[in-house]
């Protein structure tokens, strides 16, 4: 049999490194799927067909995998819905920077233009979550735009997307595919007059605050060099958190709606504060009166977020070492003390009285399991978050330890992300220590997916959190002063889903069951779902509360009330008024 056009695709695919495509099967895909088949599967040189329950998690598994690996990975969907549906996982991979190749395929290319059955011109559709798109109209085209492609993913680590009708993939290939060359990440060292105004703000401000984001991986030591040389506090993001929190004697925690510790005061406070490779998106958590340098290795991101005084572009690692000789070691850490003495306040009065005093309290309190979570799960565990509560918990309460990863749709803020990401962070590391943290509002939205992980055995901890709530929206509305309303659902009992499934399942209600749920789930040979059953008046409280927000949260409550929500009212300022962060 000739090589086909599929067969080519395929071949460039395991050329680039690329051991799985995540998808379902069906109609114009077919010809992909059967140059799969063909190939032996990873096994045998080739690559391996994971069949998922819906496109949108094939997205997020081969994103996931991507973010782990660095490397690009492949999902794909058939004609017309089949592409559609991964629209929704494409826009996350794009935005989390993950290396992503999308195989869209289309109706037969005769019919294009005529309102065919399921035709959608994904071309037009794909635009704004890829940094590739591209329609394979010959045989003759095909192997250079899959080449593009796959530089281009991997080049600038985003999505990009090839449209390929069926028909033609069936067709005989033509030509020799360009040989595919992975480029090493790149070193950018800002110029030597940047690097002079960098250093002289440093020598002449008394009191400077880093900020860091995913930028810094890779520059975890040097970053705590310099800070300690300046007399720094560290505060950092969610994605910057796995590359420098652990064994961070300056860290301040994050800022943010998910905030905790010291990290506003201390960028606030500062006379100087230092962005380092942070895309941070909430221009009203930081300041607008302190002068600020922002150092990224991507150009177009500087001064996007917030006002700088000082746009510096190199990535971190090269721009430290060029400005470490010219800084002054300050020998006044007045600064620095006093933050790390409020972020230890607040820590114990805030953060810490969630989990104290609890071990008791019907229904549980999320953040405590969380904390239990944190002591038992492996030093290189990944952690997937669904988009909600459940992020709050987990950027609150798990540690990085500088070989964990915590994934999530952070910049995206999609629900249903966890257990999908979880599917692909398995398949990439079978032996390692993959936990799902799923809220039961994600879980629901793609329960489907329990299914893969059953189908293929996958050893995912599912960890739901079940307040049949969504908690975070509550939170909104009532901080925009609107009685919570279509947020709570009637409760289900997850572990008999899983149990039906053949899994380790559990469900938990007292809080005295919780740490051995959890062992028992880590330890078993196999998938695990425990279903906790959690307080829905668990709500996020964040570290600097302002008037309103106070306002805001006293008038929803208020409403409440008014309509009947006493007894809901009570409850909830039972849960959260004690944890309130008191100045």
């Amino acid at each position: 049999m000739a090589e086909t056009v599929a067969d080519q695709l395929v071949a460039q695919l395991s050329a680039a490194g690329v051991k799985r495509i995540y998808g379902i099967v069906g109609d114009s895909l077919n010809p992909v799927v059967d140059a799969v088949r063909r190939s032996g599967g990873s096994a045998k040189g080739g690559i391996d067909w994971v069949h998922t329950r819906h496109e949108e998690a094939a997205a997020f598994a081969a994103a996931a995998e991507a973010q782990l690996t660095g490397t690009v990975t492949a999902c794909a969907g058939s004609c017309g819905p089949g592409n559609l549906h991964l629209i929704n996982g494409l826009y996350d991979a794009q935005r989390s920077s993950a290396p992503v190749i999308a195989i869209a395929a289309d109706i037969p290319s005769i019919e294009v233009g005529s309102n065919y059955f399921q035709e959608t011109h994904p071309i037009r559709l794909f635009n704004e979550c890829s940094w590739y798109n591209e329609h394979i109209s010959t045989a003759q085209q095909a192997p250079r735009v899959v080449h593009h492609a796959l530089q281009i993913a991997q080049g600038r680590s985003g999505v990009a997307v090839v449209t390929l009708p069926g028909d033609l993939a069936e067709k005989e290939a033509v030509g020799r595919a360009p040989q595919y060359t992975r480029p090493a990440a790149p070193s950018v060292t800002p110029d030597d007059e940047t690097v002079k105004k960098f250093a002289e703000l440093n020598n002449k401000s008394k009191k400077v605050a880093i900020f860091a984001g995913i930028g810094v991986a890779g520059a975890h030591d040097e970053v705590l060099a310099f800070a300690d040389k300046v007399g720094a506090p560290i505060g950092h993001s969610l994605r910057g958190k796995d590359f420098i929190q652990y064994d961070n004697p300056n860290d301040v925690g994050m800022t943010g709606l998910l905030g905790y510790g010291a990290a506003h005061a201390g960028i606030h406070d500062a006379d100087l504060l230092i962005l380092l490779g942070t895309d941070f998106p909430y221009e009203q958590f930081l300041p607008d009166d302190v002068t600020t340098v922002q150092v990224d290795i991507a150009a177009e991101r500087l001064g996007w977020r917030t006002p700088i005084d000082l746009a510096v572009h190199g990535d971190v690692l090269s721009t430290l070492a060029a400005l470490d000789p010219m800084v002054k070691d300050k020998r006044n850490k007045s600064y620095l003390k006093k933050m790390l003495k409020r972020h230890d306040e607040l820590m114990t009065k805030s953060v810490g009285a969630y989990t104290k005093n609890v071990q008791d309290l019907v229904p549980i309190h999320p953040e405590y399991i969380a904390s239990i979570l944190d002591d038992l799960a492996d030093d290189d565990a990944v952690f997937t978050m669904d988009t909600g509560m459940t992020t709050v918990w987990g950027a609150r309460y798990i540690n990085p330890t500088g070989r964990r990863r915590t994934l999530g749709s952070f910049t995206h803020g999609s629900m249903a992300n966890a257990l999908p990401q979880a599917i692909g962070a398995q398949l990439t590391d079978p032996n390692r220590q993959i936990v799902s943290m799923s809220g039961d509002g994600g879980l629901g939205m793609l329960m489907g997916e329990l299914l893969t992980v059953g189908m293929y055995k996958l050893p995912v901890k599912i960890l739901v959190f079940n307040n049949s709530t969504l908690g975070m929206v509550k939170a909104e509305m009532l901080v925009a002063g609107l009685p919570d309303f279509g947020v709570d659902v009637p409760g289900v009992d997850y572990s008999a889903l899983g149990t039906a499934l053949g899994m380790h399942s559990q469900r938990v209600e007292q809080p005295g069951d919780v740490e051995a749920a959890l062992t028992a789930a880590l330890e078993h040979d196999g998938p695990a779902l425990v279903d906790f059953v959690t307080d829905p008046m668990a709500l996020s409280v964040p570290t600097k509360i302002t008037p309103d927000q106070i306002m805001g949260f006293a008038a929803g409550v208020s409403k409440l009330v008014l309509g009947g929500g006493a007894g809901e009212a009570m409850k909830m300022a039972k849960s959260n008024l004690r944890n309130i962060p008191r100045n």
